[in-house]
């Protein structure tokens, strides 16, 4: 009997719906928010309105999409958390209404579980390699910065994370100062591609262990920035791409320090990325060199996998279906989860 899995997505400002069935994805409708480019941000109040006006005609249209009944789906996965909770309330208010509706289970996901089960997601008339239990990904986002040890679909330990800023907070906040457009990560990543690298030295900080740090990162940056303003205050149009490239040369040598010395201390072999991050053309580049120099078998998403998407929500709660972790109608978002081996996992 086949499973097929509704899977709904609002941790942030993107309102997502997916169908998968035996784990091959049939839909995955994505609906954006322009609005918050306005503002250098996201703004909670403003994401969960928009959540509230998407979420129905982003289902329909995946349920649509999939050419399939709401009758055939057999469980409803959402995202849990972490996340902005008037955005997390939006896809669990609508996921246990359409479980009650429907006389169908629910099931809670971890939006960081479902980036790095990416990796899982099949596609009809596509041969797709995944990695093998157990191997390490390295999750980098605009919140997290992780790397984990995946023994299983559903058993992950962290082996390291950031103790202050994520990857994705780091970049973006040195494009906000310098006055680029919200995101500003992808705006670095496309200017340091005719940057040079090591124009330019920022501190790294030297963290023990296999945990990471971004602060100190982002007030070197500040200084620098301030200081060489006062010289030239058309410095950043006259030297962008340097700049970009040097900010991305010291983020991804911060990433794959620790990654390096996972690898090291695990000797585990199968590597993989997830996250928006993972997006990053710099970081896939030096990935693929770091790879073939140390024997490793690489995998990276692609693009459409990085980001926000609920196809990774489903995914994950196929897995969780298959061994029947199912949640309550009691169950509520959770914005903060200070551990991926949580006690709903």
């Amino acid at each position: 009997m086949s499973i097929i899995i509704l899977g709904i997505e609002s941790s942030c400002d993107d309102t997502s719906a997916a169908v998968l069935k035996d784990g091959f994805e049939l839909s995955n409708v994505i609906a954006n928010q322009d609005v918050h480019k306005e503002y250098g941000g996201v703004v909670p109040e403003l994401a969960s309105r928009a959540h509230q006006q998407n979420i129905i005609p982003v289902v329909d249209l995946a349920i649509k999409k999939a050419r399939i009944s709401k009758k055939e789906i057999n469980a409803v996965a959402f995202t849990r958390g972490p996340g902005l909770l008037g955005s997390l309330l939006v896809g669990a208010s609508f996921a246990k209404g359409f479980s009650i509706s429907n006389n169908i289970p629910i099931i809670d996901v971890n939006h960081l579980h479902g980036h790095i089960l990416v990796h899982f997601i099949k596609e009809i008339g596509k041969e797709k390699k995944m990695p093998s239990f157990p191997f390490l990904c390295l999750l980098v986002s605009g919140g997290h910065s992780q790397i984990v040890l995946v023994q299983d679909y559903l058993s992950m330990q962290i082996l390291g994370q950031t103790i202050d800023d994520a990857a994705g907070e780091a970049f973006d906040k040195c494009a906000k100062v310098m006055g680029f457009p919200y995101p500003g990560g992808p705006v670095i990543d496309k200017l340091a591609r005719d940057g040079n690298p090591h124009a330019f030295k920022f501190n790294k900080p030297r963290i023990d262990g296999l945990n990471y740090s971004f602060s100190g990162f982002k007030t070197s940056f500040l200084y620098f920035f301030r200081n060489m303003m006062k010289e030239d205050r058309n410095f950043v149009e006259n030297f962008k791409n340097d700049i970009c490239a040097s900010i991305q040369f010291t983020i991804i040598d911060i990433l794959l320090e620790k990654l390096i010395l996972a690898a090291k201390q695990t000797g585990i072999h199968e590597i993989a990325i997830a996250g928006g991050v993972s997006a990053n053309s710099g970081l896939r580049e030096t990935l693929h060199k770091e790879a073939v120099k140390r024997g490793w078998k690489l995998y990276i998403p692609e693009i459409k996998y990085t980001t926000d998407n609920a196809a990774m929500i489903a995914i994950t709660g196929f897995y969780k279906f298959i061994v029947k972790k199912f949640a309550s109608q009691t169950v509520v978002p959770v914005p903060r989860i200070e551990n991926i081996q949580d006690t709903y996992f």
